[in-house]
């Protein structure tokens, strides 16, 4: 194993052309998502002593308004398109086309799944110890359920990895044409789904909304993201003109028993959204470009990106672990909302970051890349590296999915959820997320060779 970088050196190697806002905007928007969900957990009690989560929102629906502005998964999935065109063609030039596709996967996902599969593995074991202990705590059955439910942000970036290569030639050849057909297959999509009222169609807009906006990466990636006001006033009006007179929500994220969603399925409406915070963002390109010249903020910055998937995939298990210690020290939990309820947050939060912090100082390691790995020759990864990197992220796509859906509750008694009208159980899941990753890095060390 090679000596650790410091984030000091790293930042003192950083390359002078490499767009540095990018970066921010990545750390940033995980940081976001990260509050977001620390503040919106509202948990409460009932007679019985058991314990539920529910969502500030739904107790004050006035709030919803700050999801327009909170709601940034749009942009870290646009930091992806940018980042994965560069990558790409990065690997191509390098080893003339051939195992591109398989080494561009292994080195994507290697950054997701091997923290993906190690929280996995540590809250899989510790639920299924503590369900055959018979362990029955205030927080046990909802933490087991919830903490997996962040899980779907990885799977949908993992399809955007996978179709990286095909929609970026699509986009070399047709620019923004291709951005307008993914716009306009996420429109009919709706259009199906409340005018027609045609089952299922709904699902397509996991692709076509999140797609569009990381092809929004691309064009970035190509500075041909030049008017980004006309783009966000486009977006914004969308919005306003689709909730105001459709069936959308006005909140864009998830409600618990809301008949509609503008997240699960995504809408029309929540790729307005990504379209306006996209333009607003990028409009702040001149004020984030003179931030990240200043040397302690580019070192914050490097440093925060080492970690990010980490304390994203931790910071849930630190907050019902926060409320468990409260439930545990008889600490009264306000009613949501309340104005004691809003004097713990301060604390709370301060408390949840710390043993996220915690956490992300037990398990980083997971998430530093590997040395390179030797591998066979060019042949062997012409012949057979694609099709197995291929399925390799199928399988694990539709188990970090799945995994989201089924959650750790329920191990012994086979709790399931229906996943694409299959059914599936948080072992099948498991496995195929395992296997998905195996058949991705066994692929990408066998382009190794010719990288």
């Amino acid at each position: 194993m090679g000596k650790k970088i410091s984030a000091r050196e790293l930042a003192a190697a950083t390359p002078g052309g490499r767009d540095r806002v990018i970066d921010l905007l990545r750390v940033a928007s995980l940081g976001t998502v990260v509050l977001g969900h620390w503040l919106m957990a509202a948990v409460t009690v009932d007679g019985g002593g058991r314990a539920a989560v529910g969502n500030l929102l739904a107790v004050e629906p006035k709030l919803q308004l700050l999801t327009w502005f909170l709601q940034v998964m749009p942009v870290f999935f646009f930091v992806g398109g940018f980042s994965h065109a560069l990558s790409y063609r990065s690997l191509a030039r390098r080893t003339g086309g051939g195992p591109a596709y398989a080494l561009f996967l292994r080195a994507r996902l290697q950054r997701l799944l091997r923290p993906t599969m190690l929280f996995v593995a540590v809250w899989g074991a510790g639920a299924l110890a503590v369900q055959l202990a018979g362990g029955n705590g205030a927080l046990t059955d909802v933490a087991a359920r919830l903490v997996a439910q962040p899980l779907w942000f990885i799977g949908i970036y993992l399809a955007m990895v996978a179709f990286t290569p095909p929609l970026l030639r699509l986009h070399e050849r047709y620019g923004w044409g291709a951005f307008a057909a993914l716009v306009a297959a996420a429109a009919a999509v709706d259009v199906l789904r409340f005018a027609a009222g045609v089952p299922y169609v709904e699902f397509l807009n996991f692709a076509f909304v999140w797609l569009a906006v990381h092809q929004l990466g691309f064009l970035r990636a190509d500075g041909r993201l030049r008017r980004p006001a006309v783009l966000a006033a486009a977006g914004l009006a969308g919005a306003v003109a689709l909730v105001a007179s459709g069936p959308y929500p006005l909140s864009m994220v998830g409600m618990p028993g809301e008949k509609i969603s503008n997240m699960a399925p995504p809408t029309a409406a929540l790729l307005c959204h990504g379209m306006w915070l996209i333009g607003a963002v990028e409009l702040l390109r001149g004020p984030m470009t003179r931030a990240v010249a200043r040397p302690r903020v580019w070192r914050s910055v490097i440093a925060a990106n080492g970690i990010a998937m980490t304390a994203f995939l931790w910071h849930l298990t630190a907050m019902l672990g926060v409320y468990g210690a409260m439930l545990a020290a008889h600490v009264p939990l306000p009613e949501p909302a309340s104005a004691d309820w809003w004097l713990q947050v301060p604390p709370r939060i301060a408390a949840a970051a710390a043993v996220t912090a915690l956490l992300v100082a037990v398990f980083r390691q997971a998430e530093q890349p590997p040395s390179p790995a030797s591998g066979t020759s060019a042949a062997s990864a012409r012949r057979g590296a694609a099709p197995a990197a291929a399925l390799g992220v199928t399988l694990a796509l539709f188990g970090v999915l799945g995994l989201s859906m089924v959650g750790f509750g329920g191990l012994l008694e086979g709790h399931s959820a229906v996943l694409v009208a299959v059914r599936v159980t948080a072992p099948v899941t498991v496995l195929m997320c395992a296997a998905g990753w195996l058949l991705v890095e066994t692929a990408g060390r066998s382009g190794a060779g010719r990288a």
